[in-house]
């Protein structure tokens, strides 16, 4: 029998897509915003807002096939490009009772929030269109291959069925993992910051922060408990 959608399965889940949205922003905007020095804080925040609106086009045209279309073990395919077969009809293999759009939402604000926490760590050391670039291609050669062997069917470390059963409920590697070593390399590449240690570098603003980790720690709800799917 067709998998049958549940209204109030999909309702949760597109407030869980709201609610993820928001740990990038405003969450990781003030948060990030509220750490560097006050001539940065609109830059800093507009990384985190230009990212919303670039991984968005990416994952429309191709992230969302080489994450979770059908391929190998490392990456998925092309199927799914153009968001081609993306629609109302549920797809039992990652979600039973809820749109595949629905699901691709979702996991969109995933590959949005990842590539934003990267930016913390070189945050008022690159330039914009640097970062744009720079967090563009990770996206493409890191998150989505490991997106995929963890969470697409058929990967390397996917918990059901892959060669290397890995257990990730909630982004713990996809997410974390990849971007905290992801910042760690960066931070070694581009060395140390002008003037440190000698030069006083103080949060502009620390309410800012914490209504931004405020924020974050909100969102998580839909992060962990949308992850039940």
């Amino acid at each position: 029998m067709p998998s049958a959608i549940n209204s109030g399965d999909n309702a949760w889940m597109l407030v869980s897509s709201a609610l993820v949205l928001m740990m990038t922003g405003p969450g990781l905007a003030l948060f990030y915003g509220g750490l560097v020095r006050k001539k940065n804080v609109l830059a800093t925040m507009m990384q985190s807002f230009a990212l919303m609106a670039v991984v968005t086009v990416l994952w429309a045209l191709f992230l969302f096939s080489l994450c979770f279309g059908p391929g190998n073990s490392v990456i998925g395919g092309f199927s799914h490009l153009f968001l081609q077969g993306v629609g109302a009809a549920p797809d039992p293999d990652y979600a039973a009772t809820i749109p595949l759009q629905t699901f691709m939402v979702y996991q969109l604000m995933f590959a949005i929030i990842t590539p934003a926490l990267i930016a913390g760590a070189f945050a008022e050391r690159m330039k914009f269109s640097a970062m744009a670039v720079f967090l563009s291609l990770w996206s493409i050669f890191v998150y989505s291959p490991m997106a995929h062997m963890v969470w697409g069917i058929g990967g390397l470390l996917n918990a059901s069925g892959g060669y290397i059963p890995s257990l990730d409920f909630a982004g713990g590697t996809v997410v974390h993992v990849t971007s905290g070593v992801s910042a760690l390399v960066t931070c070694i590449y581009l060395g140390k910051r002008n003037g440190y240690p000698h030069t006083n570098m103080p949060p502009h603003s620390m309410v800012l922060s914490f209504i931004g980790a405020c924020l974050l720690w909100v969102g998580w709800f839909g992060f962990n408990a949308g992850s039940a799917l």
